[in-house]
Parts: structure tokens; sequence; C-alpha cells
């Protein structure tokens, strides 16, 4: 595979960075009462596509429900979105996903994303602004009559159901979240 120039590797990158600016662009705010009913419109849609969530829903401590991730790549990728966190079913603050990846990628994806805390621990630990997941994290990707059986690792579980648009990737990163509590 031929290695990227320095130009083209600029540009890839201020071409995602500009996919990603326009796609977050409208999700940047303060506290919104829409985030919330489209994190809680997505929660139901995702539970709908595969009801064994709702265990999970109603077994956490906690959860965070990124409605709308939008992901770009072209060599370099990116994706971001604004979520909800709960904490026993009620909204606590607002995190922002954003993540990196370099690798053979290019086209772009839109996907819903919910981490489920199982106990106090994890939840704080997210909360404190101590979660990243590397390239080796794994999510489940929910579709309709697959199966939803996974483990909590390190005290999360997390779930993604890909909404629209079409990637190709072989590609290595991480997502790395904030946290600003509801006021």
């Amino acid at each position: 595979m031929k290695a990227l120039s320095m130009k083209n590797f600029q540009s890839a990158l201020l071409i995602t960075a500009l996919f990603l600016s326009f796609s977050v662009i409208g999700q940047i705010g303060g506290w919104k009462a829409d985030l919330v009913e489209d994190s809680g419109k997505a929660l139901d849609e995702m539970i709908e596509k595969q009801p064994k969530l709702q265990s999970y829903k109603d077994k956490s401590y906690g959860y965070a429900v990124f409605p709308k991730v939008t992901k770009g790549a072209f060599g370099v990728g990116g994706a971001g979105g604004k979520g909800i966190v709960y904490k026993n079913h009620v909204p606590t603050g607002e995190s922002t996903l954003s993540q990196v990846t370099i690798g053979f990628q290019a086209g772009g994806q839109q996907y819903k994303e919910v981490i489920f805390f199982e106990n106090a621990k994890a939840y704080e630990k997210f909360t404190n602004k101590k979660v990243k997941f590397d390239g080796q994290a794994s999510a489940v990707a929910i579709t309709e009559g697959g199966s939803a059986d996974v483990a909590f690792k390190d005290g999360m579980a997390v779930f993604t159901h890909t909404s629209g648009g079409l990637m190709f990737e072989a590609s290595i990163g991480g997502q790395h979240f904030s946290f600003k509590p509801k006021e």
C-alpha cells in the first residue's frame, strides 16, 4: 500500500475536520431538552431492534446515549456526537464523544451508541472523564434478529446501531468522552 504523502495527509485531515465540524455544529450549545428527547428515542429504537437491551437498561446503574454519531474518513477519519448521561434513568449531564482513526478507510456513516454502566464505579469513572476506549475496545453492533449477549468489560457494555451511510475500513483509533453535569 502506498504511504500517504504529507500533503495528502493534510488534505485528508482538513476534509475530515470540515465534515465533522458541519455535522457536530448543530449539536453544540447549552443544555437542551431536544437532546434528552433524541437520546430517549434513540435508546427506544435500539431496544426495539434488540429487545435484550431492555434488561441492560433495567439493571444498569446508569448509561450514556449518543443519538447521532457522525463518522467520516478518507485515510484519516474522525467521529463526533453529543449525548446524555443517565443515572437511575434520570439525566445527570451531557457528554461529547470524539474519535480519531487512521488506516484504510473511506466513506461516511451515522450511528447511535449506548454505553451501560454496571455499577457506581463505572459511572463515576465515566463522569470523571477517565474513560477512553482504545483501538481494542469492542462494541456490539445491533442487528435485527442478532444476539446482544455481551459481558460487561471494566463495568461497561457498549452497543451501536448504524443509522445510515457506507463505510469501508480497516483502521485503529479510540473514542474519548467529555462530561458536563446538568445545571
